[in-house]
């Protein structure tokens, strides 16, 4: 590690955006878990959203780069899957920076039990409010936007279509 003793690299890393939702941090997104350092080594924990996320790999080489630049040289990143991530881990400066872009944030996440995961044959049912009038009467449009956890929905007040970040 380089001379940065000035430099808390925590602060670095909760610079980083998601690649996805680029208006939110790792840190908003609740994707960042810790950042330590051991001997001279910074070591960061990340979680992915849901297993196989496409930008775990953009993330690690956003979080090394940023790192680096800050002065740090020996940076290591692990992706950390227990416990799972939940949406209930975004932060409110994140919900909010969703609602801001036009985004809606996720509700309570499901409640989760120990053991096996329920097999659930019916559709799940998700509600969100339209970021931009307020509305609560909106439709989901299609289970899916842009990326795998967002779902695209319709405002039936103001007519206006917008992704709702679904719980997990």
């Amino acid at each position: 590690m380089a001379a940065t003793a000035h430099v808390d690299p925590r602060a670095v890393a909760e610079t980083v955006t998601d690649p996805e939702l680029p208006t939110l941090t790792l840190a908003d997104l609740g994707v960042l878990r810790d950042v330590r350092v051991h001997e001279d080594t910074v070591v960061v924990d990340i979680t992915p959203t849901y297993s196989g996320c496409p930008a775990m790999g953009v993330m690690r080489a956003d979080l090394l780069h940023a790192l680096h630049a800050a002065g740090f040289d020996d940076v290591e990143v692990r992706t950390v899957l227990s416990p799972a991530w939940s949406t209930d881990w975004i932060t409110e400066e994140g919900r909010r920076k969703l609602a801001a872009a036009g985004i809606a944030p996720p509700g309570r996440a499901p409640e989760r039990t120990a053991g096996p995961i329920p097999l659930q044959l019916g559709p799940t049912r998700r509600t969100a409010s339209c970021p931009l009038c307020g509305s609560p009467d909106t439709v989901e449009i299609s289970e899916f936007g842009a990326t795998a956890c967002k779902a695209l929905r319709r405002c039936r007040d103001c007519g206006e279509p917008f992704e709702h970040v679904k719980e997990v």
